[in-house]
């Protein structure tokens, strides 16, 4: 029995050039139907969504769409790229459009011969005239399917929803959100059995059908030539895209002047201009970050892509029109469309592709309420990327989507995502980045955000990155590959997050070190920067020093010269340590946002944007990444308090000793025994472990005491003396002893009144510490000289104070009396007026540490990653 809706289908495709068929979907084979398909420029079932969707327009039907949309229907079905059932669907849509706003045949056939001949076709160029005729013949004759039967079929059929034209499947749905690239008509249909609803097995999907290309497509457009690229890249978009950049720089220009504007404008051009001389000098062609947004831009875009000065001009012209700054959907969007390529060309399994999309989709929901938001953030990012305004465009871009009575985007944005499949992809997505290497990603992305190309699965490193590495470990780190793995230890540094926790415990309760000294005022503008310490006494501050001991560990995998596991074990301590004093990404982000605000790494060039736009973004790895951590062992020794305080006696005789010293082998021992045999004669451990003992039991003091002390008790003798010299010639050693009398007259530096001996402490830990670090010394004999420096301090002083106004003492008298005397004095003094009042808070340890037998005169800082030995410290 011939099927009226199906037989007037067939009636109407006569009016195509077709044979009648009462099956339209038997008239052609798969193969001739795709042909076919590809000559009306549908080549894929991505492009028939669109095609279909011109025909239900929110206002009056083009006839000639209604019509072209027949054919294609039968055409899709016939290609295998329509199910049976959403082939129906279609077709009782169509006909009931076509029925409803049309009374008669004869009043179709005219309009389309109308919309034909507005659209430029001729009579008898393709038998469209002599169809007509023959059908409306058929009419007057009441032979065939008449109208009126038509419309009686259509009366018995059930009424289909426009939701069930698009995948009905719960996993299908996340292709909906793709529908602004192409409105997906595949998926599987929905049947419901004893159990409930369940999907029809024949109606699966078919990738060669919807993206025959996709491949070349990926290649061409995305420079994507495999799994590994595309999950990279999938993983990118999540967390990064193209809306890091243009968030950090609409950040930062918000606040900007017109003149700063314009400098940031005529930078971006040179910048660009060298990135570009650099990439070709090394061969390369642009990074996936340049990838274009469609076929057509493909060509030009991987070499060139959209003026920097285009870019920047309409991201200035998107602040003084009060357009929103957010361009989220740009990257979220292509990752689901992206996914589904990835899925087409059989890269990705199907729940990969589904979790990646749903992860898209999930970002979305986090971000904006509605598909119209989704629509303008989408758009204004397209602009930023082709560098050209398409915010006039966004109604014609998205009319289609949005005011189709059949359009897929009908399902609410927030109802898009089923629960179960929202968690079953969050479940995925951390699975991806579970490793504690994602976690140096994570955090060393601050400095360098490139990196985060880097999620996923591990990338071959290439040759200029690793000698770029190289050169860095020994020009900045001085680590060497005789270091190990175990050489990163010493760039671990919890005494210098128990210091700046102290810091900003103090602050907070207005107890903080006397800005006056005994060496002058500190200044004012290092004790402002002191003061906002105050705001941080919440937040633990390990992140300061985790941040660098990430980075570094970046730079030391990127030279591919250690041993790679040994390396992830150090990653892993990293991760099992921040788990604990952190726990979950936000309490670590805003508290690295806040210690940032106060101490910033680059004065210059604070990264307080970077790191609260990782804090509010939802796609930021940080929210993805394994917070489990495992048993705890940090990444390296983490010293008592008393240990800290022995560090610390050496002053600012060098930098801040902020970790235990460890047996290095990099390129700066050689500057430390050439420094040792130049300043003290000091060429192998032997000599170097006399020295420390005269030291420890006489030292520089005790020639003051026996060769110049005696002066102070009669001054008629000293000025004598001082007369004979001066009248004498002298050779370098009378020349010393005569510079040392006169101190001794004048008083200088108050030698004649304050101990000394902190001198000789403070060189007996500098000097232990380059034992240590040169291999002289073990650990223990470090250990005992410390304890010794620990003793004569408690025995020689009673705070700070006193042990710097000896040490000074000590520096001014035993130095010799070069042209540069006076200006290392006032260096000196300076750095000791820094110590004593922590401004710059990083200059010293002293103000955050309780004198060695001193009373407790600290606030406790209330937090797990402060040292231990301070008995008033709750945990």
């Amino acid at each position: 029995m011939v099927e009226p809706l199906s037989a007037w289908w067939g009636q109407q495709l006569v009016l195509c050039g077709w044979d009648f068929s009462a099956e339209p979907e038997t008239v052609w084979t798969p193969e001739e139907a795709c042909a076919r398909l590809k000559a009306m420029e549908v080549p894929d079932a991505g492009e028939l969504g669109w095609r279909l969707l011109e025909a239900f327009p929110n206002d009056t039907p083009d006839p000639l769409h209604q019509l072209e949309a027949l054919e294609l229907l039968a055409l899709a079905r016939t290609a295998g790229w329509l199910s049976a059932a959403r082939t129906r669907g279609w077709q009782l849509r169509l006909l009931t459009a076509i029925s409803g706003h049309f009374s008669s045949l004869d009043d179709w056939l005219k309009a389309l011969a109308h919309s034909r001949s507005d659209a430029g076709w001729t009579r008898g160029d393709d038998g469209f005239f002599e169809a007509s005729l023959a059908l409306s013949q058929l009419e007057k004759e009441d032979a065939g399917v008449t109208w009126s039967r038509l419309q009686d079929a259509l009366e018995e059929m059930p009424g289909v929803s426009a939701t069930e034209l698009w995948p009905q499947g719960e996993r299908d749905r996340v292709w909906m959100a793709r529908a602004i690239f192409s409105p997906w008509v595949g998926g599987h249909d929905v049947t419901r059995d004893a159990s409930g609803f369940c999907e029809v097995a024949e109606s699966g999907f078919s990738a060669e059908a919807h993206w025959p290309g996709v491949q070349r497509w990926l290649g061409d457009t995305w420079a994507i030539t495999g799994r590994d690229e595309l999950i990279r890249l999938l993983l990118w978009l999540a967390a990064q895209g193209h809306r890091y950049g243009w968030d950090i720089d609409s950040a930062r220009l918000l606040g900007a002047s017109g003149s700063e504007r314009a400098a940031w404008l005529s930078e971006l051009e040179s910048d660009a201009a060298e990135e570009e001389a650099a990439r070709k000098a090394a061969g390369q062609k642009g990074s996936p970050a340049h990838a274009a947004a469609s076929v057509e831009l493909a060509d030009s875009a991987l070499e060139q892509g959209p003026s920097p000065v285009a870019y920047g001009e309409l991201l200035l012209s998107y602040m003084d029109r009060g357009e929103p700054l957010e361009f989220a959907a740009w990257d979220w969007l292509r990752l689901v469309d992206l996914s589904f390529a990835g899925l087409c060309a059989g890269w990705l399994s199907r729940e990969e592709g589904e979790d990646f999309a749903a992860h898209g989709i999930d970002l979305l929901v986090r971000r904006y309420a509605d598909w119209q938001g989704v629509a303008r953030a989408y758009q204004r990012g397209r602009g930023l990327f082709e560098g050209a305004d398409l915010m006039h465009d966004t109604d014609s871009d998205w009319r289609p989507l949005m005011s189709s009575p059949l359009t897929p985007l009908r399902c609410p944005l927030h109802s898009l995502l089923p629960e179960h499949l929202r968690e079953r992809s969050r479940t995925a997505i951390r699975r991806w980045r579970s490793d504690s290497r994602h976690w140096v990603l994570a955090i060393a992305s601050i400095r360098e955000p490139d990196i985060l190309y880097r999620q996923g699965l591990l990338s071959d490193i290439d040759e200029a990155r690793r000698d770029e590495a190289r050169q860095y470990l020994n020009e900045t780190l001085a680590l060497d590959t005789r270091d190990g793995a175990q050489g990163m230890a010493r760039f671990w540094l919890p005494a210098q997050a128990h210091h700046l926790n102290q810091l900003a415990a103090d602050a907070a309760r207005g107890a903080l070190p006397d800005a006056q000294t005994p060496f002058g005022r500190a200044d004012s503008v290092e004790l402002e920067c002191r003061q906002r310490l105050a705001i941080c006494h919440r937040h633990p501050a390990s992140i300061v020093m985790a941040e660098k001991y990430a980075f570094y560990l970046l730079m030391v995998q990127d030279t591919t010269d250690f041993v790679a596991e040994e390396l992830a074990e150090c990653a892993e301590r990293l991760r099992s340590v921040l788990c604990r004093f952190y726990p979950d990404a936000r309490r670590l982000l805003e508290a690295w946002a806040v210690w940032e605000s106060a101490v910033p790494e680059l004065e210059d060039h604070p990264l307080s944007n970077e790191i609260r736009w990782h804090l509010e973004d939802p796609g930021s790895l940080f929210h993805w990444l394994d917070w489990h951590p495992r048993a705890w062992e940090e990444p390296g020794f983490r010293p008592s308090l008393d240990r800290f305080t022995s560090l610390a006696l050496s002053g600012p005789l060098n930098t801040p000793c902020w970790g235990e010293p460890m047996v290095e082998h990099g390129r700066g021992i050689e500057e430390l025994s050439g420094w040792l045999e130049g300043h003290y004669g000091l060429g192998n451990a032997e000599m170097l472990t006399g020295f420390l003992d005269f030291l420890r039991d006489a030292g520089d003091r005790d020639e003051y005491l026996i060769n110049y002390g005696p002066y102070t008790l009669n001054r008629s003798r000293l000025d004598n003396e001082i007369e004979v010299l001066e009248s004498a010639e002298r050779g370098d050693d009378e020349q010393v002893h005569l510079d040392r009398l006169r101190r001794v007259r004048d008083n200088e530096a108050r030698c004649n009144e304050l101990d000394m001996t902190a001198w000789d402490i403070a060189q007996m830990v500098d000097l232990a510490i380059a034992g240590r670090q040169l291999g002289w010394l073990d650990e223990a004999a470090f250990t005992a000289y410390l304890e010794t420096a620990y003793n004569m301090a408690r025995d020689h002083y009673g705070s700070w104070k006193e042990y710097a106004r000896g040490l000074f003492a000590g520096y001014a008298f035993f130095m010799g009396d070069t042209d540069q005397r006076d200006s290392f004095l006032r260096g000196f003094r300076d750095a000791l007026i820094q110590w004593l009042t922590a401004a710059p808070p990083l200059a010293g340890a002293w103000s955050s540490l309780d004198f060695p037998g001193a009373r407790p005169g600290h606030w406790p800082a209330l937090h797990l990653d402060i040292l231990s030995g301070d008995a008033r410290t709750l945990h």
